[in-house]
């Protein structure tokens, strides 16, 4: 079967390269051994080559006329179909036109790419691709942008590219060290006071009630920054500790755990502590 199971057809507008009197050319639809409003009529084989020179893709093509695409190449390769074929071909050249537009535009204006945080959407930025862009740069004036090649580089090209890379490379050290202390204490200066501003603003942007309350605050830290106030000690918060300020410490009613030996015994230990520093005492000193 070459019709897909939906019925409902995506209609395309025609591409303006056909409105403004474009190349598509007039074809002799391919002749059908049956009549069949749900197969590959005349009127749908038209719409078929205009769809594809407005995306240049054959899928999109035929799933706008609501067939397959494995129907249109089987389409494509019945008898009769030489006018239908030539038809296809400039449709595809008017659809590479087109996409070399959006591969332009894109190039040239960046894309939109979605930012998240925390798994929650928050925004877009435009994000630029510059390899996208010197190569339809590389493409469309070959005699400015690759030397009169477009396409692959030979080896006398690539070692000449080597040498570009190598002068690129001196070029943006040389660039990135002439850069100096004070210059970067001045980019730094200049965002501090960017944010103080921002901070600023915002402040001026307050509410009274919002103004009082952070007056209030402010009063209440100096307060105990003043009194010294440590949240260890504060039966009241959640850092609290029962025991700071006393883990290190012997108690004054800790006794000295002393052996219960006789006084013989525990001089002849003090005597005999260490008999290497009575062995090198020298005697000249008694």
């Amino acid at each position: 079967m070459t019709r897909r199971t939906d019925n409902r057809e995506t209609r395309l507008p025609v591409p303006d390269a056909i409105e403004q009197g474009g190349e598509l050319p007039a074809f002799t639809p391919v002749p059908r051994q049956t009549k069949r409003h749900d197969g590959w009529t005349e009127d749908r084989q038209r719409r078929f080559i205009e769809a594809l020179a407005d995306t240049g893709s054959v899928k999109a093509a035929a799933r706008a006329v609501n067939m397959s695409a494995e129907g249109a190449y089987y389409l494509r390769r019945q008898k009769g179909a030489e006018s239908f074929r030539k038809a296809w071909a400039a449709a595809l050249d008017l659809g590479v036109q087109r996409i070399e537009d959006v591969a332009m535009e894109r190039a040239l204006n960046g894309v939109d790419v979605p930012v998240y945080s925390y798994g929650q959407l928050v925004g877009t930025r435009t994000a630029y691709n510059d390899r996208l862009l010197m190569f339809m740069l590389r493409n469309r004036a070959p005699e400015r942008f690759a030397d009169g090649r477009a396409k692959g580089l030979d080896a006398i090209g690539t070692m000449e590219l080597e040498r570009k890379k190598k002068q690129w490379r001196k070029e943006w050290e040389a660039e990135r060290n002439s850069v100096s202390v004070a210059d970067i204490r001045a980019s730094i200066d200049r965002k501090v006071e960017a944010m103080r501003q921002q901070i600023l603003e915002r402040e001026r942007r307050e509410s009274p009630r919002v103004k009082r309350l952070r007056e209030e605050l402010e009063q209440a830290m100096e307060a105990d920054r003043a009194a010294g106030y440590c949240p260890e000690r504060d039966p009241d918060h959640e850092l609290y500790d029962p025991h700071h300020g006393t883990r290190g410490r012997l108690g004054p009613s800790l006794p000295l755990l002393v052996a219960d030996r006789g006084e013989s015994e525990v001089e002849g230990d003090s005597a005999e502590e260490n008999p290497r520093w009575r062995s090198i005492k020298d005697e000249g000193w008694e």
